[in-house]
């Protein structure tokens, strides 16, 4: 007799419960890379927070 692998309920069960969580983290991560590189030397520059935490 083949024993029940219980796995697959599981992993389906779960992602049923956590993809809006992962999706949106996704989203998150996505629009802040983005973000992140489309800044430049210039905007650095005129940032009051990397001004304040540059010498530190």
């Amino acid at each position: 007799m083949r024993q029940f692998d219980p796995w697959p309920v599981f992993f389906r069960r779960e992602w049923r419960r956590t993809w809006p969580f992962l999706v949106g983290f996704a989203v998150t991560g996505t629009v802040i890379t983005k973000f992140s590189l489309g800044l430049t030397e210039e905007d650095a520059k005129n940032s009051p927070f990397v001004q304040r935490h540059r010498n530190a």
